[in-house]
Order: C-alpha cells, then sequence, then structure tokens
C-alpha cells in the first residue's frame, strides 16, 4: 500500500469498514500509539517497522497489537522496550572514522574561522556516542568551552544511558588511541566518558517527527535514522533542518542517507554526506 492511501485509511477507520487484506489491529495499534504518546509511526516505513514491533510483541506473548498496547500502557518497561525497538538504538563512537576526519580537519576549522561560539545539535543522539565524539573533536580543537551542543532522542532509557556516559569496549573500538587515553576512565572493561564531556552536551527529548525546532545552528548531525522514514517525512525533514541552520551551517547525514537535490532545500554539497546551507 502506498504510504497516501495507509495515511487515509489509518485516520478514517470506521468501526464496521471493510479494508479487505489490510491489518486493521496494527493501523488502530499506529493511531492508539499517536494520540497517547504523540509518536507518528505512519511517518515510518510501515513495513519495516510492522515486522520490527511484531518480532517484539510476540516475543512478549500477545497475539495482537490491541493487547500489546494495552500492556505498554501498565508498563513503564515494556513500553520503554517497545521505543528501543522503534528507534534502532545502534550507534558507535567515531561511526564511519573518514567521515569524522572531514569534521576535525576541515568542517569544524571551516566554521570556527567564521565564528568561535558554535551551536551544535546531535539530533536523534540515541546513547550519546555522536554528540560525545563532537565533544572530544571541538575539545581537541580548543572550542568545547565555547560551543553548545544539545543532543536529542524520543527514547528516554536511550537518554539515560548517554547521560551516564558509560559504555562497553565494542562501543569504543573506533575511538583513536589518543582519544580514548585522554577523554575515557577505563574500569573493567567499560569505558566512562570524562565529566567535561559529560557537562558539554545537554540531553533532551525530543520527537524529530512532531517537535518544533531551535534555529541558528552551525551544525546539525542526523545519521541512520533517516532511513526508517517515508519519502514524505524524508522531505518534511530535510525542510526542517535547513530551515534551523545558519547561513553557511552545517547538515551531516548517515552514509545511506544522501539527498539527491540539495539545493530543493537551500543545500550545497559540502562533502560526501555534508550539506551546506546556501549563504544569499
Amino acid at each position: 500500500m502506498n504510504r497516501l492511501s495507509f495515511a487515509t485509511v489509518l485516520w478514517n477507520l470506521e468501526g464496521d469498514f471493510k479494508l479487505g487484506d489490510l491489518d486493521l489491529d496494527f493501523l488502530h495499534f499506529i493511531k492508539r500509539v499517536k494520540e497517547t504518546a504523540g509518536i507518528d509511526l505512519a511517518q515510518y516505513k510501515e513495513a519495516q517497522m510492522k515486522r520490527r514491533l511484531t518480532t517484539l510483541r510476540q516475543k512478549k506473548g500477545y497475539s495482537t497489537f490491541a493487547a500489546f498496547f494495552d500492556a505498554m500502557m501498565k508498563d513503564r518497561e515494556l513500553y520503554y522496550e517497545f521505543l528501543d525497538r522503534m528507534t534502532i538504538n545502534v550507534s558507535e563512537f567515531w561511526r564511519n572514522p573518514n567521515r569524522w576526519q572531514v569534521v576535525e580537519q576541515t568542517l569544524i576549522p571551516d566554521l570556527l574561522r567564521r565564528n568561535r561560539r558554535l551551536k551544535c545539535w546531535s539530533a536523534a543522539c540515541s546513547t550519546g556516542e555522536e554528540p560525545y565524539t563532537l565533544a572530544m573533536i571541538l575539545a581537541e580543537l580548543k572550542a568545547l568551552g565555547d560551543t553548545r551542543i544539545t543532543a536529542t532522542d524520543i527514547d528516554d532509557g536511550a537518554l539515560e544511558k548517554a547521560r551516564r556516559g558509560v559504555y562497553i569496549d565494542r562501543a569504543v573500538r573506533d575511538v583513536p588511541p589518543r582519544y580514548r587515553n585522554h577523554y575515557f576512565v577505563e574500569n573493567n572493561g567499560t569505558f566512562s566518558v570524562i565529566d567535561m564531556l559529560k557537562n558539554a552536551v545537554t540531553f533532551k527529548k525530543g520527537n524529530l517527527l512532531n517537535d518544533p525546532f531551535d534555529s541558528d545552528f552551525d551544525l546539525i548531525i542526523c545519521r541512520n535514522v533517516l532511513i526508517y522514514f517515508t519519502e514524505e517525512a524524508k522531505v518534511n525533514l530535510f525542510h526542517k533542518f535547513s530551515k534551523a541552520l545558519k547561513p553557511g551551517g552545517i547538515l551531516f547525514v548517515g552514509s545511506t542517507e544522501q539527498i539527491f537535490s540539495p539545493a530543493n532545500y537551500g543545500l550545497e554539497q559540502a562533502d560526501t554526506f555534508f550539506y551546506r546551507k546556501k549563504i544569499q
């Protein structure tokens, strides 16, 4: 089913309306999630999201999405598990290291030449590896103290882990040795980011699809989450990201999220997977 028909059906459900092969149980689940939690699953790719949530529902022993939803509303831990499954919290420090080298060696220095007080946003920050990676780079460039870093995610559980800043060894495998030695404290196989980094990042709950965006960002990082949204949702987000950037500001997206017509959003390519807001 295409997205338009899916959304149209979703918001016009009636008690005895016959929809053939459509899954009314799942459609009602999506509607109830939006009404109660403000999370619009209709803007995610339907087959992919339904598959992930069906696996979780069955694992927990619920035969219908209606029963699963009722259980979520009574069990906070189950609700957090639903959020974790929905948001696909997979993150690492220095993910795709060559792209972070561009941030460190080219883009941040260029931004600092124009303005020493940067405003940065890690959107859909998951468990914090991404904003902490940025904080380390800014610290190395002697710019962390003058930079404001905001990191947002829809998942309260992920945000709590980010605030704690404690990670297993696999998460830090791509961190350059000098960074790992200077910005982490190792303890029994875990790695904790130092307090200077924790104090530099403000973690907040945020819903990319529903919430208004702040403005005047020098750098927005939103990687490996847009691939889960519909094309319509992605177009809307690219417009919102562009509006939130300062002229000359940079949008950093994931390795599978290339913007094929950046000019449509007032952007131009600055490097591979980096887009600069045009200066009028």
